[in-house]
């Protein structure tokens, strides 16, 4: 059979659904006040992403992460001129495409799991270095003191006294656990949710014929 071609209907029905999910999901976050300052906040929004990266590879994982943060712009705007934003999706993207690749290589579960694990890693060590070169220069030139956010961090764990150990002790956990967290969600549903949208897309094209 024909490979379907990566703007079918049908992959970009899907891409559409996994961008509005996770704009829906980004509404929802919360902070973890014992890993990072109460700025910070965690929301779920890579799991549609991951898992659309897998259906589709991680090109499509780029694709619905991009659409992700645009919608949220049209939605909410930006409180940052848009660098949190681009933080967000470069974040995002260091997850979803080492895992996407990975998985499109070895489909296989143990694949799936090894691609999270290498995603996850890769996006803690990028989170690390966009927080320290990027976001809280902008905060601090922003009006957020340097010596104040490094204040919040060492609230929570003493060890914290420059920009890299408020990034390394504080920022790398938050993404960790971030990344931890859209993983085993998306292990546990992404077969579900993977059959039934290829039993969706047979019905319609019964449907079609």
């Amino acid at each position: 059979m024909k490979k379907s071609s990566f703007f079918s209907t049908r992959n970009l029905a899907i891409m559409g659904l996994m961008a509005a999910l996770a704009t829906v999901l980004m509404f929802f976050s919360f902070p973890l006040p014992f890993v990072a300052p109460q700025f910070y906040k965690l929301d779920l929004s890579e799991i549609p992403v991951l898992m659309g990266s897998f259906m589709l590879g991680p090109v499509a994982g780029v694709v619905i992460e991009l659409v992700k943060i645009l919608l949220n712009l049209m939605l909410t705007g930006s409180g940052t001129g848009g660098v949190g934003e681009l933080a967000n999706f470069c974040i995002g993207c260091a997850l979803v495409i080492p895992a996407g690749i990975i998985y499109r290589v070895n489909k296989t579960k143990k694949g799936a799991i090894i691609g999270m694990i290498v995603g996850t890693l890769v996006m803690t060590v990028v989170g690390v270095f966009m927080n320290a070169w990027v976001m809280l220069p902008f905060y601090s030139a922003a009006g957020m003191p340097m010596e104040q956010i490094i204040a919040a961090g060492a609230a929570i764990n003493p060890a914290i006294c420059t920009v890299w150990t408020f990034c390394w002790i504080a920022v790398a956990p938050f993404n960790l656990i971030k990344g931890v967290i859209a993983s085993l969600v998306t292990a546990l549903l992404y077969k579900r949710v993977s059959v039934l949208l290829k039993g969706s897309a047979g019905a319609a094209r019964k449907t079609a014929n």
